[in-house]
């Protein structure tokens, strides 16, 4: 086993052993005084061991892990059911969510949902001006030349997402960069996204990235 297979494993492995103790402590007490529901366990799971990557509140500080503050909560639920089931398939939710997932019921996945959905949003990020008016370009217009659609057409005039499309803005560029280029490999496998990622270049990419992660 390579050194950087071995860190991922046991930094795995500590969160899911930091989940079952966390659940393990809490439900006795919780049980005997009759208050232990799904979503106070949400919350404990929350603050407990999501907060670990993703900030207590959602606003995760490491580029790594992506930003669930105000993401819309029926987006959250089909995508924590996915890294359950073992269908959504980028590096980081085979290194990390397939496991901290497999033990969620639905009812724990619905009421995790909804606490990070009612979270507020951190501030974005400041971004190389250039980059960020390319990025604004892009999303609002796309590329005709390329076959490159208006990205807002789909995730909105601000990026916030809709009933059927996930909320973009504020998300970290270095998140976004990495899901585009699982969905240009089809390894998470979305076939809209797919088909937009492979018309992208590399730097257009960038410049959406940076567009969306300065958005608050």
């Amino acid at each position: 086993m390579r050194v950087d297979d071995l860190k991922v494993w046991l930094r795995r492995a500590l969160l899911l052993a930091s989940a079952a103790a966390l659940a393990a402590a809490a439900a006795p007490v919780a049980a005997q005084e009759g208050t232990y529901t799904p979503a106070s366990q949400a919350r404990d799971l929350a603050i407990g061991v999501c907060g670990t990557c993703h900030g207590v509140d959602g606003n995760s500080k490491n580029s790594m892990f992506p930003r669930l503050a105000g993401q819309h909560a029926w987006y959250l639920e089909q995508q924590l059911k996915e890294f359950r089931d073992h269908t959504r398939g980028d590096p980081y939710a085979v290194a990390y969510m397939w496991g901290m997932a497999s033990g969620l019921s639905n009812a724990t996945i619905v009421a995790l949902a909804k606490y990070f959905s009612r979270q507020k949003t951190g501030p974005g990020k400041p971004h190389p001006a250039a980059l960020v008016a390319k990025g604004n370009e892009i999303f609002h217009h796309g590329i005709p030349s390329q076959g490159v659609p208006a990205c807002a057409a789909c995730h909105g005039p601000q990026g916030l997402g809709s009933k059927s499309y996930p909320r973009l803005a504020g998300q970290h560029a270095e998140y976004i960069m990495k899901q585009l280029a699982s969905f240009r490999s089809n390894m998470r496998k979305v076939a809209i996204m797919h088909g937009v990622a492979q018309t992208l270049h590399r730097p257009e990419m960038q410049a959406i990235a940076d567009y969306l992660a300065s958005l608050p």
